[in-house]
């Protein structure tokens, strides 16, 4: 009834707003009036609905027929509205098509049964939520259902399997936490079922969908599928395209597959099918795309798969043993094959990529044998040639030396000889050459200087030889040079001070020769270098010492000469070896101690405490006792001067106690208390400090009891009892810091989690406010994260953190009443107990959300912090729970990169967009921190994966926190440690070094 009233207010309004204009209107520009007065448009979508026209049908997104004027079709796709879905557009009797595609509904989706007409309903990329409604089977010409990318929950209504006409239903990307239903096999009329990437409960593939004879598409993509292939699915005769992939299938691929004779593309990857790929693959005269990797199938490998018209060819991570099938190479349409990590022998056909236009070829990790073939570039199109990890013997093909299209070659770890091709250095598009531990000889040619993308150059371990060409100098992109343990003699080029973007420069374990670059100061990037084992003269250049993210430094087993300048003291050095040269003299101070002994060994001129005495003239023993006598009398002055300050600032700090009186302050506790207020004020001084922010101090206190809180003292008092400020900013901050202070208070105050920071009790006077915590010994993850102890972070501590935090943040998203968004999601606000157990804190600027999705006041700053901020909030001040999320994921790319979420290095980028850019052109191994073992390389990639998914531009695009624990979860279970040997090396994909790990990269 109420709403029938405000319509009929609605309808009044026009009539004695624009009584001329709204006698003109029809009947159905009304409802579209009232359609734009429920909805936000705040980027005027619907500028062009007013009601100067007879009839709507010249309005954006209006379409009416042409005979009778009715309105047929309202197309508002991509308009930013927002607002609660309009159900009284029912009442257009003739509307046939409903797009609301990517915008901000929000509301549950209501009873549409009397839409009778309605055939098309696409309420995809929205925020709707709630349940499916059963009514939606009402709709009996409805041929067109997709919710996808919202956030609907539960079940399938049993009223589902009633459809008479439906043709499509896509509910990809929601929240559906049921199975999936035996019903949906009595919608005989489907051509396209999509469940994909919803959270349902473990369940098997009903065998009633092999009743959807109708059915072209099948998408069941990570549904958490369990049991085997039903055989009933062959019965789909008209299916193009079946995805089962990311699943927890099992048992063998049925045969009945075979019998999907219009089927255009196959995709059964991740999941845990065994046995050999059926025969009968012959029948599917359309197969475009067989993906069934990441399985654990055995047997050989069909010839009869290589007459079919593939495009795409994937087998990869699976047990498949025997040769490849000669035929493969006739296949006139492949230009995806990659069958790496099997158990594959024998030579590759001479003639593959002659007749097909080779794209990705990838067989790394196999036993293959043989040359490499010389037509694997004919069309010229060959972008990526991975094959580590075999026995391939032979040279380089002189032809791949014209492929321009390569960008990625790794040909390591084979039986590869002679010398590299003229042209093939150069190719204009490679960012990795890598060509490490095989028997190739011959120099690096000239042509190098054309490399202009050559990023990583690894040619360690072969048998090069002749001088390192002054060309290397303009390979400008540079980043990494590992040319160590082969047969390089020479001066090291005077260019190589020019590759300002250098990061590793390992020449060890050559015959180089002749005195270090003077320039080498220029190297700004420079983490590594590593000239060890080489016949290296001359003296140190004092230069190194300006290098300043410089942490390996080995130049051991070289003719050095001189003293050791003093500006490598003000290195951060992990590894410092000189050992094994002619250095002379006294030892810089900070080196001469028991931690760098060994790095200075086999140097008989070089003298201090660990490396004996100069044995010097009594000159020199008289100018020791003087700088002694000296510094003795220096520190004492200091002892002295810091006495008097200290004893200062005590006094200082008691006459402060003295003038609180400490009967007004006011106690509000949350949990009960072994402590009192008068316990918390007494150790308030700049001893127990261990935290300043913009917000105020964080003091350590240890209780007569033994344990230790953590206490805020809030800025903003202008009186006595708390630190003063700025006067003329005192006054503009006390509200600020008020409000921050009470949200503080309203939020703690009443969360109780295992994963958000406890709040013991607030203390305030008139003039100041004292929050106190839980102490968490281990202090904020940004802190340790991004300190020179982030190496006690490693990979099973960061994904332990991130699920905590995780599990924090949906706890505040789904499980409070009304639900609440922090706002301030940072690596800062996530704090560590003793176990490294995460907590999310900091609720200076939370906010509650409203039962209509939105905060309870409307924001008019930006909260949050720099490179953590949703692209949306910054410029709509629009703050829900999408934002968090976004927050969260740099959160995760902090964890898994190990860099801030703003740096220099990323020039006008922050981490988001420096990890998408530098997946796109380096690969996964340039974003993973350097600092984690590469056994767990596949969980990382996951968990990368999910950040990237929460930092999507599109608020519709992210996850909501309770998926983001699940998906975190999964990642955690589905990847057990990979660190297991193979014939004393680590396995294939993982590099000793570390760097550009597996191809699945």
């Amino acid at each position: 009834m109420l709403f029938h009233f405000l319509s009929f207010l609605l309808l009044l309004f026009f009539i004695f707003t624009f009584p001329s204009l709204s006698l003109s209107l029809n009947q159905e520009g009304l409802y579209l009036l009232q359609l734009k007065s429920s909805l936000s448009d705040p980027d005027s979508a619907l500028s062009s609905w007013n009601p100067r026209h007879p009839t709507p049908c010249n309005w954006r997104g209006v379409s009416c027929d042409a005979a009778t004027a009715s309105v047929t079709s309202l197309d508002l796709s991509n308009a930013n509205l927002a607002g609660p879905f309009p159900s009284f557009l029912c009442r257009l009797q003739n509307l046939s098509y409903i797009s609301f595609y990517f915008n901000n509904i929000n509301s549950t989706i209501p009873d549409i049964s009397t839409c009778r007409n309605l055939v098309h309903l696409d309420l995809s990329q929205n925020l709707l939520t709630g349940e499916l409604p059963h009514t939606l089977a009402d709709l009996l010409n409805l041929k067109y259902l997709d919710l996808t990318g919202n956030n609907i929950s539960g079940d399938f209504p049993a009223s589902f399997g009633r459809f008479q006409k439906l043709e499509v239903l896509s509910l990809v990307y929601n929240l559906l936490d049921g199975t999936i239903p035996a019903f949906l096999g009595n919608i005989s009329t489907l051509k396209m079922l999509n469940l994909s990437y919803n959270p349902f409960s473990p369940g098997r593939i009903p065998p009633e969908l092999g009743n959807l004879t109708n059915l072209e598409i099948l998408w069941l993509t990570e549904c958490n599928l369990v049991g085997e292939i039903p055989d009933s699915l062959g019965k789909l005769k008209k299916l193009a395209d079946l995805d089962l992939a990311l699943n927890h299938l099992v048992g063998n691929i049925p045969s009945s597959l075979t019998e999907l004779v219009s089927v255009v593309q196959i995709e059964l990857y991740n999941n845990s099918l065994t046995g050999e790929l059926p025969r009968g693959f012959s029948n599917l005269t359309n197969l475009r795309l067989l993906d069934v990797s990441m399985n654990r199938l055995t047997g050989k490998i069909p010839d009869e798969l290589t007459r079919l018209p593939l495009e795409s060819l994937n087998l990869y991570s699976n047990n498949l043993e025997g040769t490849l099938p000669p035929s493969i190479a006739d296949s006139p349409a492949l230009y995806e094959l990659r069958i790496f990590q099997n158990r594959l022998t024998g030579e590759l056909p001479q003639n593959l990529g002659k007749n097909s236009p080779l794209r990705w070829f990838d067989v790394s990790s196999n036993q293959f044998t043989g040359p490499i073939p010389t037509s694997l570039c004919e069309k010229g199109k060959l972008e990526e040639m991975l094959m580590i990890y075999n026995s391939f013997s032979g040279q380089i093909p002189s032809s791949l030396a014209n492929c321009r299209s390569l960008n990625r070659i790794r040909l390591g770890y084979n039986k590869l000889s002679g010398e590299i091709p003229t042209g093939f250095w150069g190719l204009p598009h490679v960012y990795l050459l890598e060509l490490v531990n095989n028997s190739f000889s011959g120099p690096i040619g000239k042509s190098i200087a054309n490399a202009a993308n050559l990023s990583l150059l690894i040619i360690s371990r072969n048998e090069f030889n002749g001088f390192l060409p002054e060309e290397l100098g303009l390979v400008n992109n540079l980043a990494k040079l590992s040319a160590s343990d082969n047969k390089f003699n020479g001066a090291l080029p005077k260019s190589i001070v020019n590759l300002d973007g250098l990061g590793i420069l390992d020449l060890h374990g050559n015959e180089l020769e002749g005195e270090l670059p003077n320039g080498i100061d220029s190297l700004k990037k420079l983490n590594e270098l590593n000239l060890a084992n080489n016949k290296f003269s001359g003296k140190i250049p004092d230069g190194i010492g300006s290098l300043s993210v410089l942490n390996y430094l080995d130049l051991s087993d070289n003719q050095l000469t001189g003293r050791i300048p003093l500006t490598l003291q003000s290195l951060k050095l992990n590894q410092l070896n000189l050992s094994n040269n002619l250095l002379s003299g006294e030892l810089p101070p900070l080196f001469d101690k028991d931690m760098y002994k060994n790095s200075f060994l086999g140097n008989p001129g070089l003298c201090g405490n660990y490396s004996g005495s100069c044995g010097g003239k009594d000159e020199d023993k008289l100018k020791g006792y003087v700088w002694l006598l000296r510094s003795i009398f220096i520190l004492a002055g200091l002892v002295f001067v810091v006495g008097v300050v200290w004893f200062y600032l005590k006094y200082r700090n008691y006459q402060k106690a003295k003038a609180i009186d400490k009967s007004k302050w006011t106690l509000m506790s949350f949990h009960k208390l072994g402590f009192s207020e008068y316990e918390i004020l007494d150790c308030l001084d700049e001893d127990n400090v261990i935290g300043r922010g913009s917000s105020g101090k964080v003091y350590k206190v240890v209780l007569s009891s033994g344990e230790a809180v953590a206490v805020k003292k809030l800025w903003g008092g202008l009186k006595k009892g708390c630190d003063s400020v700025d006067l003329e900013k005192g006054h503009a901050e006390s509200q600020v810091q008020d409000d921050g202070f009470q949200a503080e208070v309203e939020t703690l105050g009443k969360i109780r989690h295992k994963n958000i920071v406890k709040l013991w009790c607030s203390c305030t006077t008139r003039d100041c406010k004292l929050l106190v915590y839980e102490y968490m010994p281990n202090g904020s993850l940004g802190d340790l994260l991004h300190s020179c102890k982030s190496g006690s972070l490693g990979w099973p501590t960061r994904y332990k953190i991130i699920v905590d935090a995780a599990e924090g943040l949906s706890y505040l998203h789904h499980d409070c009443v009304p639900p609440i968004v922090h706002r301030d999601v940072k690596s800062n606000n996530i704090l560590l107990d003793g176990d490294f157990g995460a907590r999310v804190a900091d609720f200076g600027v939370a906010k509650v959300v409203d039962a209509a999705g939105k905060v309870a006041k409307s924001m008019s700053v930006i909260a949050g912090s720099c490179g953590y901020i949703a692209p949306e909030y910054a410029y709509t001040l629009r703050v829900n729970e999408k934002s968090d999320i976004y927050s969260f994921g740099v959160v995760i790319l902090e964890l898994v990169t190990g860099r801030l979420p703003i740096d220099p290095e990323f020039g006008e980028k922050d981490l988001v967009k420096w990890v998408c850019t530098t997946l796109n052109q380096k690969g996964v191994d340039y974003v993973l921190d350097s600092k984690l073992n590469p056994c767990f390389k596949e969980e990382m990639c996951k968990v990368l994966n999910i950040g990237l998914l929460c930092t999507s531009p599109l608020p519709i695009n992210r996850p909501s926190m309770r998926r983001v624990v699940k998906l975190l979860q999964e990642a955690g279970a589905e990847n057990q440690l990979k660190a297991a040997k193979k014939d004393g090396k680590l396995t294939p994909y993982y590099y000793e070094d570390g760097s550009d790990q597996g191809s699945v990269a």
